[in-house]
């Protein structure tokens, strides 16, 4: 019950990555049909993708809406980017995965860029490293995304706290004191432009 509220309150946005006629033999000859890809998200931190096939093309995508709104799911996220490197896998497409810096935008093509822009990852760099297909570079993105995890669900999962899960914090807090130290007890305390 909570989760359809959820959905209510953030408008989910539709984007169509591909449209593609594909026939069917018979007797008679060949009966043509349509398939779209579609990517669903509320440019936030939630995403699905899709895929539909009918006689007629809006017929297709919206069937492949209802499938991406099934398959709706959370990307852990940390600012505007994600929470570490991965690799999504889907068939012959691997799609790589790496956090940006803040103002790198989404450096990434076609489905790929899609799926990341509507789960509202802002900074991000991916790289293909299979087969161009698109469908399968859809899903290898959402196969990343899906297991990217928290630092929080890391640290419960080993029984550590999440500054022992994280390695850059506590380097930052120690350097952080050792100068302060340095200059409460060196020639910084002598010499004020030091």
């Amino acid at each position: 019950m909570s989760t359809i509220e959820y959905t209510e309150t953030r408008e989910l946005k539709e984007r169509v990555v591909e449209i593609n006629r594909v026939a069917k033999v018979v007797k008679g000859g060949r009966r043509f049909s349509f398939t779209a890809l579609v990517v669903v998200g509320d440019e936030v931190d939630r995403v699905g993708v899709g895929y539909g096939k009918a006689r007629e093309v809006p017929l297709a995508i919206t069937k492949a809406v209802e499938d991406a709104k099934k398959n709706i799911f959370t990307v852990p996220k940390h600012g505007t980017t994600i929470t570490h490197e991965i690799l999504g896998r889907s068939d012959a497409a691997r799609v790589l995965l790496r956090p940006a810096s803040e103002g790198t935008g989404v450096i990434a093509g076609g489905g790929v860029r899609a799926v990341l822009e509507l789960a509202g990852i802002r900074d991000i760099l991916a790289k293909s490293l299979g087969t161009t297909n698109p469908i399968n570079m859809a899903k290898a993105t959402v196969n990343g995304l899906k297991r990217l995890r928290r630092p929080d669900e890391v640290a419960k999962m080993r029984g550590l706290t999440i500054s022992q899960v994280l390695p850059y914090k506590p380097e930052t807090k120690v350097s952080g004191s050792e100068l302060q130290s340095q200059a409460s007890d060196g020639e910084g305390s002598n010499n004020p432009d030091a």
